[in-house]
């Protein structure tokens, strides 16, 4: 069962050629960011283009029971009104995250150098993920947190009363962890330092700079050094939110794997800390180009253009590129398996502590439709078919909406089709998977339970 609603079985088979275009939702790292900066504000920020997914309305409804006032305008329009670094409101209920590891993870980060306490929780997914790699540098700045066993959900964090800067080495890559440290440093007096070992995606350090934050990034020995200068005011901001590279994966995948398929996915945005599977995509032989490339908001967009590829091959995707990639290896699972020869990525440990552990999820689903996978604790290797996979058969979701989708994405092109247990969760960051897929020509049938 999932954590918002009853399972959807659903079934994807093999399709004709997708064509089309196809306009995918807001990014959801830029959207969760957007309504949480802007609830610390002063004025009214403005939200184009906002992904109304499950998690990000989660997020929303935090910021509201934090104080802030968060307005929908239809059709992705959005506006903020902000109380101020240092002003949140101690929220009146447990304030519930649904799916959103980011979103909560950033909240406890915002709310933890104020003099209040929350407690969160979440779906069933989200409340066996670790929070710890969270709270312990926030116990730095003067927070506590009380959680269950190895700090599970439902947690709750009591905000230091007189929060102090912290200067923090992230011990793994995840912008979920640094981006919390940083938003904690908000509020705490002094220099906040955050030094990530290997770079991830930037955009709180893009748009903390675009609020009026004081932040500098230099490179050093130890690594990416991030300096925060704590107590600014921030300015409300006008955000046209460019598309999700995360969910352009999915209609781009597609069309590399279904014969005959041409699509164009317009206004995704390229920052280079996201867009490692493209660049993947076409060391693998994809037909695979960035058309009309510009920026737009301080992020590098471009229109693209992705057709059928019947000629890939496998390789070894580059373990420094795991960072910008890591919601993506699924479908690459996926691709891979339709490839020549073997797909090797490694460096993918925290594949494992994702919505579930995805190189399990993943594996048993593949081996299931006829693919041969290799697994460790931080790699996997998937054994491509040659262009045809057999499929017919049902895989386990796990809540977990990339898997979801990855599953549906190879029964467009395997032989036999393919099945999941519930579809639920894919609302989480794609509400419109299902009819913009059937749009381009997909074929995806849900069964009520």
């Amino acid at each position: 069962m999932s954590g918002h609603g009853a399972a959807i079985p659903m079934t994807s088979q093999k399709s004709g050629p997708l064509t089309g275009q196809a306009d995918v939702p807001g990014d959801k790292s830029i959207s969760h960011r957007s309504l949480i900066l802007g609830a610390l504000s002063v004025g009214e920020t403005r939200i184009q283009g906002l992904l109304e997914g499950v998690d990000v309305l989660d997020t929303g409804k935090a910021m509201q029971a934090f104080g802030a006032e968060v307005i929908s305008h239809g059709g992705g329009s959005w506006s903020v009104h902000g109380v101020g670094v240092g002003g949140f409101a101690e929220p009146d209920h447990v304030i519930d995250c649904g799916n959103s590891g980011t979103g909560v993870r950033l909240i406890m980060g915002a709310m933890a150098t104020s003099p209040i306490t929350a407690t969160f929780t979440g779906d069933g997914s989200l409340n066996k993920r670790p929070m710890g790699r969270v709270t312990d540098p926030l116990t730095f700045f003067g927070a506590q947190s009380h959680g269950r066993s190895e700090g599970r959900l439902p947690l709750t964090i009591v905000g230091a009363a007189e929060a102090v800067p912290v200067c923090y080495t992230v011990p793994m890559p995840s912008a979920q962890v640094k981006s919390a440290v940083l938003l904690a440093g908000l509020n705490a007096p002094g220099q906040t330092v955050v030094i990530e070992k290997e770079a991830t995606r930037d955009h709180t350090e893009r748009m903390l700079v675009g609020f009026g934050a004081e932040l500098t990034v230099e490179d050093s020995e130890e690594g990416r050094v991030i300096t925060l200068t704590g107590q600014p005011e921030l300015y409300a901001q006008d955000i046209i939110v460019p598309r999700d590279p995360s969910s352009a994966a999915f209609p781009v995948c597609a069309a590399l794997i279904v014969e005959g398929s041409d699509v164009l996915v317009p206004n995704i945005g390229l920052n280079p800390t996201r867009a490692g599977l493209f660049y993947t995509l076409q060391d693998m032989g994809a037909d695979l180009t960035f058309e009309n490339m510009r920026e737009e908001g301080g992020e590098p967009v471009a229109d693209l253009r992705a057709k059928y590829s019947p000629n890939m091959h496998g390789i070894a995707v580059p373990p420094e590129r795991a960072a910008s990639m890591i919601d993506e290896y699924p479908i690459l699972s996926v691709v891979a398996s339709f490839a020549d020869g073997i797909t090797r990525m490694h460096g993918v440990k925290e594949l494992r502590v994702k919505e579930s552990d995805r190189i399990e999820a993943m594996a048993t689903g593949l081996r299931a439709a006829g693919v041969t996978v290799e697994e460790g604790p931080d790699w996997w290797h998937v054994h491509g078919c040659g262009g045809s996979v057999t499929g017919g058969a049902t895989a386990a979701t796990h809540l977990d909406h990339r898997i979801a989708m990855s599953f549906l994405i190879l029964g467009m092109a395997a032989d036999q089709g393919m099945s999941i247990d519930d579809g639920v969760p894919v609302a989480t960051s794609f509400p419109i998977f299902e009819p913009l897929m059937a749009h381009l020509g997909a074929s995806i049938r849900r069964t009520e339970v």
